[in-house]
């Protein structure tokens, strides 16, 4: 547990090599407290930072060895947001990364603005816009613009994921992980037309539609 403060607190500054990031750590005051507390879940990187942990505990049976993988997940996520033609309290996110050695910024706007790119004309337009997340540096928010909004609208968020999240899983000094988030409502605003993202999910929901247009199929 102190291992965690500390690598929240400073970086791991004073831990042994194996835990230490050489980084700053996020400069606050951990609470084991606060930490304990439920929550639901506002975003999927746990779930990435559980699969990195695993490929990590492969790689020092390997001997630091790794191939380079890519993973993907798709799983619901809840906000405190209030309800309008573009937010939802609950979603979906489609969430990505790669993990390499010598990663770059570069090679994060190349693979969404690829992954974009695929998913047809609609998104031939797109901005990116630094932000901040806990969790990576530098990162950046990509945005489309929406036809019949008339305006450009956030599809998701991206990162290069901090030495605070690699180093102390045991990842060599020149190990990266690039990863993003999106909601799967908002692009397919854009790609199919829609001006309220509530018409896709939720309670107002046009079931006809659903039955008309049928993505998933359950045996």
């Amino acid at each position: 547990m102190e291992r965690v403060r500390t690598t929240h607190e400073v970086g791991g500054q004073g831990l042994s090599d194996e835990y230490n990031s050489k980084s700053t750590g996020w400069r606050y005051d951990w609470s084991e407290e606060e930490s304990r507390k439920n929550l639901l879940r506002t975003h999927t990187t746990a779930a990435s930072s559980r699969t990195l942990f695993k490929i990590a505990e492969v790689a020092k049976k390997q001997g630091g060895q790794f191939k380079p993988q890519k993973y993907f997940s798709i799983d619901r996520v809840f906000r405190n947001e209030a309800l309008d033609a573009t937010h939802l309290a609950e979603f979906h996110q489609v969430e990505g990364f790669v993990i390499d050695r010598n990663l770059s910024l570069g090679n994060l706007m190349g693979t969404i603005a690829d992954f974009y790119r695929r998913l047809g004309p609609e998104f031939k337009d797109m901005k990116f816009k630094p932000t901040y997340n806990p969790y990576t540096e530098p990162s950046m928010e990509f945005h489309c613009y929406h036809e019949g909004l008339g305006k450009w609208v956030e599809v998701g968020n991206s990162g290069v994921f901090r030495p605070e999240m690699l180093r102390p899983m045991g990842f060599d000094e020149d190990v990266q992980v690039i990863a993003w988030g999106m909601s799967l409502e908002r692009p397919t605003m854009i790609k199919y037309g829609y001006d309220n993202i509530r018409d896709l999910f939720g309670h107002r929901i046009d079931l006809n539609m659903v039955r008309k247009h049928p993505i998933v199929r359950w045996a």
